[in-house]
């Protein structure tokens, strides 16, 4: 199913042109005694001194060792509940060893580190919390932070050697924004770009920024700050270039009202253009309820200039979208729709991850069920569906959230809202 922008024309070659077929994936028509896949569990964290609240998916360094953030557990200072963590989970033969590289303790180290890490080329970690930096926001507990985690300078004997946290800026909640959702990006130049979703401010709705490595620390570039609505904002993931040196990003706002999605509208993809008198922002597309609605994740490229990413509530069956949008001719495609509820945002959640076969592969959180991890494939001018596993709130866990991790042995890594850290084999 094919939509395109009002008022957009078509100047894209037919020949690149990727066909869709809408797949309805209610649970009760996968069973988990179809599947061919086996899922293990790698490690459960303890929901205390571990961490607890598995919200930011996981990623993976060229060693194939797995990174994620816990959004609370570690040390208690935040209200009972920790301040969250930073894990690693290395290879050892065939196991797995866990480790905690990083707590947080509140207030003006951060709290709360919810959004996907970034993985800087020489190995270091970059992320954002919630919460934590200055005073003011969340009644004075902190706009966010962005953070950067490296490891030791020296080798290190044991799993258990912890990393070296700076703090890279502070959030104040005016201008620059607030609560920093999104996964920290880079460019060839060592700078970093990331967005926060909201502000203190009436007259902003969230923001993109740089911030650049200058003379031994970081300097905050604002590179676009969004208009509260009407106008398009609240941007949840992260943004990305394109061939041309524009970023590009979804936002919460900025879409059509016709989506039962919380607080939030439909949302939108936006694109900012540089220029010598600074960046320009264009919304390029507008979710609606045949859509999909409600993005949360950093648009994914393909060779070709299109982008993927994932809708959680809505679409053609309700339960929220796969997504491809084609630049070049305005057009957005469903790739996979699920059965759901529209307004529950049960549905694709964090993004998709694309492997060198070009199959993408996402989490739904639930709905039906207690959620599922699929793969789809391009095939023949249609993507396929393939269900890897249902949860079943057991030892599995329930409620996955990407980001994914693949292989190129094509196992799928993830993690759930349950605490669980887990492996696909197919």
């Amino acid at each position: 199913m094919i939509y395109r922008q009002p008022g957009a024309t078509s100047n894209f070659n037919p020949s690149l042109r990727i066909l869709t077929k809408l797949f309805c994936a209610a649970i009760f028509a996968v069973t988990i005694s179809a599947q061919a896949q086996t899922l293990t569990v790698l490690y459960t964290l303890n929901g205390t001194t571990d961490g607890s609240g598995l919200v930011s998916g996981l990623v993976a360094d060229r060693q194939g060792n797995l990174y994620g953030a816990a959004g609370g557990g570690g040390i208690n200072n935040c209200g009972g509940g920790g301040c969250g963590t930073v894990f690693k989970l290395s290879r050892h033969g065939s196991g797995w060893i866990f480790s905690v590289l990083y707590r947080f303790t509140g207030l003006a180290d951060g709290a709360g580190p919810d959004a996907p890490l970034g993985i800087a080329p020489d190995g270091s970690l970059y992320g954002t919390t919630y919460s934590g930096g200055t005073s003011g926001c969340l009644n004075g507990l902190g706009c966010g932070t962005v953070f950067k985690l490296s490891p030791p300078p020296s080798f290190c004997p044991t799993a258990a050697c912890e990393w070296t946290k700076t703090t890279l800026y502070k959030f104040t909640g005016q201008a620059d924004g607030e609560y920093p959702l999104g996964q920290i990006t880079f460019d060839q130049a060592g700078n970093a770009y990331g967005t926060a979703s909201n502000s203190l401010l009436d007259q902003y709705e969230g923001s993109v920024f740089e911030l650049s490595p200058s003379g031994g620390g970081w300097t905050f570039n604002l590179l676009y700050a969004f208009p509260a609505p009407p106008g398009a904002g609240y941007p949840d993931g992260g943004v990305v270039f394109d061939s041309q040196g524009n970023l590009w990003g979804v936002n919460g706002y900025g879409g059509a009202d016709d989506c039962s999605s919380d607080d939030y509208n439909c949302g939108s993809i936006f694109k900012l253009t540089p220029s010598s008198s600074g960046w320009t922002a264009t919304n390029v597309f507008q979710f609606n309820t045949s859509t999909g609605g409600h993005p949360i994740g950093t648009l994914v490229a393909d060779q070709f200039g299109n982008y993927y990413d994932t809708l959680d509530t809505n679409g053609p069956y309700g339960g929220g979208t796969v997504f491809q949008f084609v630049p070049a001719s305005g057009e957005l495609n469903v790739l996979y729709a699920a059965s759901g509820y529209p307004g529950d945002n049960s549905g694709p959640y964090g993004g998709v991850v694309r492997d060198r076969a070009d199959n993408l592969y996402a989490a739904a959180e639930g709905g039906f069920e207690s959620g599922w991890v699929f793969e789809l494939s391009p095939l023949n001018g249609h993507w396929d569906f393939t269900n890897l596993h249902n949860f079943m709130d057991g030892s599995d866990g329930a409620t996955p959230i990407g980001p994914l991790v693949v292989d190129a042995a094509g196992n799928v890594y993830g993690a759930d809202l349950s605490n669980v850290i887990f492996e696909i084999t197919p």
